[in-house]
């Protein structure tokens, strides 16, 4: 018999025990990540008394896909829409946070006397809060849902975005250059490029894939081209220096902007469970209870450190980002842990040879106390701050709560504010676009061109050829570049606003312009032995045959308008749906009205109406403008539309108007039956006798059902079953019929 694989006995001793010790932790109503860490412990190899993992080369591998699912879900739960409307305030808070622990880590690593190195990696450890485990506490707990969970959520984020910035920066001081120099710069760029790359392509093509081949897709097909989808993209993100779990979470971000992300949630939730289970396990395995014991004073004051410095630091963080304290206090103590990205960071100064070797120990024992005392952490927030709210003055407690960094600004500067804005960042996108596709062509294009035209003679048609197609393929994007917000409400306020706004107005086009240009200069310089001149001048004249050409404005236009409705394909499914309120509504508020939803009862006495039977409008005022009915939707029905019960209505009227509507909804029912116990239904033999009025006529002609209100079931012919009644037959003399009816109806048709 073939000996069971290692990797089989260990994954099977690592769910035994996660789910003996999950359903203690259940039992005790602690969060489930507890249960996995001391489940990890059990089986590691440092406990002598219970069965071991034995290669745990793997179980790291396991691990690896369960952070890349844990962040793949995620994404999928959070939209960078919510970063963007939040504005600054994570922004704030998250670089408040990074520098705060950051210093005070490197002052903690000074005062054990530990080495420079030390010190610094130690500051960048802890100044990463894991987004995994806050993510589980968050879902164990129950607030996942709630507001200042959706605050703490962004700024985790972002400080993973910033993580990758941090360990370009840590190795370039452990290899002695400057940190501040092109190799940070270009880090930082090359971050944003792919960021912004990854999404305006992936929320631009995957909406679009999925919709083609929504008629194909099941669940099981689903759910593997989701994982297919973030696998990809996890390799495509190691590709080009990132990790593996980034490019998952990007991917979610991207689906979570489809309509099937709820199914993909939904659908993932079980392998997420199943590979997040083994990551944590394996952060349980990492604890040595000789380094705990060894290193005890360090471990211990660097947890005192993080839950203090979380506290105190984080607290001030969120409030400088404009939170009040109560809020910012639940968010400060809500991040009071290191994980994940700690481990990574403490791998790499391993690798680089830079750390001593017990810091990594060291990190993992504070990363799994940190995180056994997250949950409660957490719900000491509140009791927290009402000792503080008690114990400060109440002015102080007013100051506190008004702090906020945003300052009034002028309508003058907030046009130019908004416009600017829009301006840069439509620039900034498509100049990204452009790039992208000028590197995608001169990368395959261009060989491809050169081998299929070879020798120098053709050398320069294949040169030509791949530029006239490049120029092509961006033409949209830099027309778009130049021209869009020409027209926008704020530029025209501006422009009607003073003459003194123009020029400045006219300089934004000549500056976008410019940029447009150098795109094509750059093709032209990279692909020919023009001189500048010629090629300042092929450009201008591409640009102003873009900018007058009807047709690369239609496809600018399409490519446009194609992308915001993915990336509001969510949102209109929600509106469809029901589950949220159509966009016209902020303008019907304007005018004193607005909309409302309304079911109709089951017992509603205007079921199987149509409206234009019921004519609301005529009696209430009240416009219908959608019906739902299961997962249809009806916009603007007309008057032949039939209400049926447990219809939602979405009606447009004032509140006076849709008060009276909703009453009459509500009233217009059928009233309880008074007289219910006389409405049982009975089953009795009745005997055709010579006087009945039944004999000689059919079932029909008897009026049996429709003027008694009774039913016939079956003839009895003295068969051991009944016979059913033929409606032709005529009912005889001796005739004996089984009647279903009321007991009145019933006697009714006997005394006849």
């Amino acid at each position: 018999m073939a000996e069971l694989p290692t990797m089989i006995q260990d994954l099977a001793l690592i769910l035994i025990m996660a789910g003996v010790v999950t359903l203690v932790f259940k039992r005790l109503k602690q969060p489930l990540v507890l249960g996995y860490i001391v489940a990890g412990f059990l089986v590691s190899p440092h406990m002598p008394y219970t069965a071991s993992v034995a290669d745990m080369e793997n179980i790291h591998l396991w691990a690896d896909i369960g952070v890349m699912f844990l962040l793949f879900s995620l994404g999928l739960d959070f939209s960078f829409k919510k970063i963007l409307k939040m504005g600054a305030s994570p922004i704030i808070s998250t670089m408040t946070i990074i520098f705060s622990m950051s210093m005070l880590g490197v002052c903690m690593g000074h005062a054990f006397g530990w080495s420079k190195m030390d010190c610094i990696f130690l500051g960048g450890m802890l100044a990463m809060s894991s987004t995994t485990i806050i993510y589980k506490a968050f879902d164990d707990l129950g607030l996942r849902q709630q507001q200042f969970a959706s605050l703490v959520m962004s700024v985790l984020i972002l400080e993973d975005i910033l993580a990758i910035v941090m360990m370009v920066m840590l190795s370039a001081i452990a290899s002695g250059n400057n940190p501040d120099g092109g190799q940070m710069l270009g880090s930082v760029v090359k971050i944003g490029f792919f960021l912004v790359l990854w999404l305006v392509v992936g929320i631009f093509a995957i909406p679009i894939f999925l919709r083609s081949v929504r008629k194909l897709i099941n669940a099981e097909v689903l759910l593997i081209v989701s994982l297919g989808l973030c696998c990809a993209m996890a390799v495509f993100s190691t590709k080009v220096g990132f990790s593996s779990a980034f490019g998952a979470f990007i991917m979610g971000s991207i689906l979570a902007e489809t309509v099937e992300a709820e199914k993909i949630e939904k659908l993932v939730e079980p392998v997420k469970n199943l590979f997040g289970a083994i990551f944590f396990v394996s952060v349980g395995m990492l604890v040595d209870p000789q380094i705990l014991i060894d290193y005890a004073l360090p471990i211990l004051t660097l947890v005192l450190t993080i839950l203090i410095g979380q506290a105190l630091f984080g607290s001030l963080s969120f409030m400088l980002g404009g939170e009040s304290l109560k809020s910012a206090m639940r968010c400060g103590f809500s991040m009071a842990q290191i994980g994940e990205f700690s481990f990574i960071i403490a791998s790499l100064g391993l690798s680089l040879g830079v750390i001593s070797n017990f810091l990594y120990p060291v990190v993992v024992a504070v990363s799994v106390i940190t995180t056994f005392l997250t949950p409660y952490m957490i719900r000491l927030a509140t009791p927290a701050y009402g000792v503080i709210e008690n114990k400060l003055p109440k002015r102080l407690i007013n100051t506190l709560n008004q702090l906020s960094m945003s300052h009034p600004n002028s309508q003058k500067e907030s046009l130019w504010k908004r416009l600017l804005t829009q301006m840069a960042m439509n620039t900034l996108v498509y100049s990204i676009l452009s790039s992208a596709v000028v590197a995608l062509m001169f990368t395959f294009v261009l060989p491809f061109m050169r081998k299929l035209l070879p020798g120098w003679e053709l050398h320069w048609y294949a040169n030509a050829i791949t530029g006239v197609l490049t120029v092509l393929l961006i033409s949209p994007f830099l027309r778009a570049m130049v021209m869009k917000k020409n027209h926008s409400e704020e530029w025209k306020a501006l422009w009607a606003e003073s003459n003194r706004n123009r020029l400045p107005l006219l300089f934004t086009i000549l500056v976008r312009g410019v940029i447009a240009v150098s795109f094509i200069f750059y093709i032209c310089h990279y692909l020919s032995r023009f001189s500048n001149a010629v090629m300042i001048t092929l450009g201008v004249v591409a640009l102003i045959l873009m900018i007058v050409s009807r047709t690369v404005k239609r496809r600018s236009i399409v490519l446009e308008r194609l992308f915001v409705n993915n990336l509001r394909s969510r949102d209109i499914e929600a509106q469809v749906r029901g589950k949220k309120r159509p966009l016209y509504e902020g303008r019907l508020l304007d005018r004193d009205i607005h909309i409302a939803d309304f079911e109709v009862p089951t017992n509603s006495l205007w079921m199987g109406s149509t409206l234009k039977e019921l004519n609301l409008g005529k009696r209430y005022g009240v416009h219908i403008s959608s019906i739902l009915r299961g997962g249809f939707r009806m916009n603007i029905p007309d008057g032949d539309y039939v209400l049926y019960p447990c219809d939602r209505l979405q009606v447009i009227g004032s509140d006076e108007q849709l008060a009276k509507f909703g009453h009459a909804l509500e009233t217009d029912i059928i009233q309880d039956d008074l007289t219910l116990e006389n409405r049982e239904m009975k089953l009795r033999q009745i005997i055709i006798s010579a006087t009945s009025p039944f004999v000689g006529k059919t079932l029909e002609e008897s009026g049996i059902r429709s003027i008694y209100g009774c039913m016939v079931v079956g003839l009895e012919e003295g068969k051991e079953n009944l016979s059913p009644v033929n409606p032709k037959r005529h009912f005889q003399e001796g005739d004996i019929i089984w009647v279903v009816g009321e007991q009145a109806s019933l006697n009714t048709i006997v005394q006849h």
